[in-house]
């Protein structure tokens, strides 16, 4: 079956790939244009399974609200430069869409869902692959149901969403402090919601290493019990700042608690607003980071 230039464009404007591949593909499938289409996809499975040694740390994380549901994701790649790739960004947006119309148990659930914008998730990915030429992975994603404020950061390097309830959301008032403990939970960091989110087993640690602390230190050594004692609960209040989010100073007035501002925004606007919980992810937090060897590349570059 002939085909024409025409052909390879369209089938480049449909896969994204380049028009080499495109007409290659065309030839092999003797100008059959759904074949053609098989063809790169499986192309594309071709070039996931040729790169899944590869270290891919880097992309972005996004978030999008559809009606009452949210969805944050993260999705790596091998370079940052891919994040700031248009059809790169468009494949994260269509997966989220894909979360929020299939809501996935889990990653593998959502690699077999019927990708929005056609076949399957996988398949998506595969091509996805094929086209930028970098390991791509879904690393995982979380669905938050309810009223939320949410914050993305740096380009997509970190996301947030904070939950709340209230009969306060549709007051202007409220979106202003929603967004403001978003951005919050963004800029400081912490492990939990507030002290009651906190394992008894995590305080009690920390109340040995405390008082093993004071220990070893001959200043304290013939101090009273009780002063002891309050030195320790002073510091487990402390601990609390550190790492709760309704503990921490508010960071646009640090005479405040989270909290506290919540609760006087609350108060001035004559309803109630309650922070039930956060969801954070920070890009490639905990993967293994790719080294750049500079001096290396730059020889081989030379011999070559």
């Amino acid at each position: 079956m002939a085909f024409t230039a025409k052909d390879v464009a369209e089938l480049r404007k449909q896969t994204g790939c380049g028009m080499m591949d495109c007409k290659k593909a065309l030839v092999e499938s003797d100008g059959d244009f759904e074949a053609a289409v098989k063809y790169l996809r499986e192309k594309g499975m071709a070039a996931t399974a040729k790169k899944a040694d590869r270290i891919a740390a880097e992309g972005i994380v996004d978030i999008l609200t559809v009606d009452n549901t949210t969805a944050i994701v993260e999705v790596n790649s091998e370079t940052d430069f891919v994040a700031k790739n248009a059809t790169f960004q468009e494949f994260v947006k269509e997966v989220l869409k894909t979360i929020i119309a299939n809501k996935p148990a889990n990653v593998d659930e959502l690699l077999a869902s019927n990708y929005v914008g056609g076949g399957t998730v996988s398949e998506a990915l595969a091509e996805q692959i094929y086209k930028i030429g970098e390991k791509i992975s879904i690393r995982r994603f979380q669905i938050v149901e309810g009223v939320v404020s949410s914050y993305i950061h740096g380009l997509g390097a970190t996301g947030v969403i904070v939950s709340f309830e209230t009969d306060l959301a549709d007051k202007d008032g409220f979106a202003e402090c929603a967004k403001n403990v978003a951005l919050q939970t963004a800029a400081m960091d912490v492990k939990y919601l507030d002290k009651e989110s906190v394992p008894a087993s995590v305080i009690a640690e920390e109340e040995a290493i405390l008082i093993n602390q004071m220990k070893e230190d001959p200043k304290m050594a013939n101090k009273p019990e009780a002063v002891l004692a309050n030195i320790v609960k002073g510091r487990i209040g402390k601990f609390y700042e550190n790492n709760c989010l309704l503990e921490q100073a508010y960071v646009k007035d640090d005479s405040m608690s989270v909290s506290k501002y919540v609760a006087s925004v609350a108060k001035e606007l004559g309803g109630s607003i309650k922070v039930t919980g956060y969801v954070r992810f920070d890009k490639g937090a905990g993967l293994e980071k790719r080294e750049e060897d500079f001096a290396a590349e730059i020889a081989k570059m030379v011999q070559g």
